[in-house]
């Protein structure tokens, strides 16, 4: 029997979330389920939503009932930028194209880019001056512009891709605005952020499909993700033939002949456009985020620090590879996993949501519940060593068919990039500085976070008094 979920009134969710309720949600989140448990209903005139913060529910959501749900509202404004890559397109196309993108992430490609990944550290770590003050979430997003550039496109073009920092970064501040009824009204209107923004795509499609055209007139192996996507796209083309009386592409068929298998059709270039933009977001963005928090919480964490500073000069990436688990869990960039609910479904617990309601789950809040992680708000690497948490307890790649496709370079890169910095340098956070989040469409620095980078000595012993630098 279907149950009616608790929650909030509307005046109530109105006093905590307007004006911009995309920026509020982490607090009011916290507050209304220690109120009304780990499922809660609420509304906006514009809009209904359920709230679900326990894993069976989320298992429910993202793998048993999964068909029953499309992509969020904010996942489609990110079409804005990315256009329909694996991150929202919808199925079937999400299903082919992860076929054709899988291949650019198999093992051994992996540890290709893992040799790029360990050149630009390297280099990097050269450059810095140490004792200097600098902004490491900007300097994290310069160091992995690069990476994402030469692995995806095989050239260190991060002069040209500071475009699409600029278009990512114009698109990150005005996307809670986006989400309210106005906002799909406002990217129509000639406002100079708006202009600035469609400016910024237009210039890097140029950028990309200009390199798409390079590739395809010099096809030999490369090893970057562009060509294996190129690659895997004729390979995938030659094995499912589109039948002759078939249109040349799916957005040509109007409607499709009964015999066209649009599903078999050569993608076209802006497809390929479209995988490229969302693999570089996911690889750049999210892993910059990534190595920020994790500076900014070594930074807190003497013991932690030490340990880690020890591991990177021995090369033990297991103790590494828990600290940047540890970090996902605190701080996980996909801070909120959206879904719409394409049907009425009731949820293995009874409870009703009915067709039209945004779904949505926060791992940043999920990965807090004392239930499953003793001292949640401490980072202590060292738990991942005793029994794991219940599955979907624990999702900073989401689950299910949708998981992120690129979850085993996102670690190799923050772990080789962790393991380069700390070997040399500890960081240290500017005295009083107060580093806050930014709930955008990733889990950003509110602003700059001020750093400065000391040499390890040696013989550093593992202790040492905290710090207690800013929360």
């Amino acid at each position: 029997m279907s149950a009616r979920i608790p929650g909030p009134n509307r005046w109530t969710t109105l006093q905590r979330l307007l004006p911009v309720p995309f920026r509020r949600f982490p607090g009011f989140l916290t507050e209304m389920t220690q109120r009304y448990g780990d499922i809660l209903a609420f509304s906006l005139p514009w809009r209904s939503y359920v709230f679900v913060n326990d894993p069976a529910l989320v298992k429910d959501i993202l793998v048993t009932q999964q068909h029953a749900f499309s992509k969020s509202l904010g996942t489609r404004v990110l079409r804005l930028l990315l256009g329909d890559g694996l991150l929202t397109s919808e199925e079937p196309l999400h299903r082919q194209m992860r076929r054709i993108v899988q291949p650019a992430f198999h093992r051994e490609r992996i540890a290709e880019y893992a040799r790029v990944m360990e050149r630009d550290a390297v280099e990097f770590v050269e450059r810095i001056t140490p004792n200097e003050l600098f902004d490491a979430h900007a300097a994290m997003t310069e160091l992995t512009l690069r990476i994402a550039t030469e692995t995806l496109f095989g050239s260190d073009e991060s002069e040209s891709a500071r475009l699409v920092r600029e278009a990512l970064r114009l698109m990150m501040n005005e996307f809670p605005k986006m989400l309210t009824p106005a906002g799909a009204f406002v990217t129509r209107l000639p406002l100079p952020s708006t202009r600035r923004f469609w400016r910024a795509r237009a210039m890097l499609d140029e950028i990309v499909y200009g390199l798409i055209a390079r590739r395809r007139a010099d096809p030999h192996d490369r090893s970057d993700a562009l060509s294996m996507l190129l690659a895997a796209q004729d390979a995938d083309q030659e094995s499912h033939p589109a039948p002759k009386d078939c249109h040349p592409a799916p957005k040509d068929c109007h409607p499709a002949p009964k015999d066209c298998h649009p599903e078999r059709s050569r993608r076209t270039d802006e497809q390929i456009r479209d995988e490229i933009m969302t693999l570089f977001m996911a690889g750049h963005e999210t892993t910059a985020n990534t190595l920020t928090w994790s500076l900014f919480l070594l930074a807190q964490n003497d013991d932690v620090d030490r340990r880690a500073g020890l591991a990177a000069r021995d090369g033990d990436r297991d103790y590494l590879g828990r600290v940047v688990k540890e970090v996902l869990r605190l701080y996980p960039p996909a801070w909120i996993i959206g879904r719409e609910a394409l049907r009425d479904v009731t949820l293995s617990d009874g409870s009703h949501i009915p067709a039209g309601t945004t779904v949505f789950m926060v791992p940043l809040l999920l990965h807090r519940k004392p239930q499953y992680f003793t001292n949640p708000d401490a980072c202590q690497p060292d738990r991942w060593l005793e029994e794991e948490p219940p599955p979907f307890a624990y999702i900073p790649f989401g689950g299910g068919a949708r998981r992120c496709i690129g979850d085993e370079f996102a670690l190799r890169e923050t772990t080789i990039v962790l393991e380069t910095l700390l070997r040399r340098y500890r960081f240290a956070l500017e005295l009083g500085a107060r580093v806050e989040t930014a709930p955008l469409v990733t889990l950003r620095p509110a602003g700059p976070v001020p750093m400065r980078a000391i040499a390890r000595v040696a013989s550093e012993p593992l202790t040492a008094p905290s710090r207690n630098l800013a929360p």
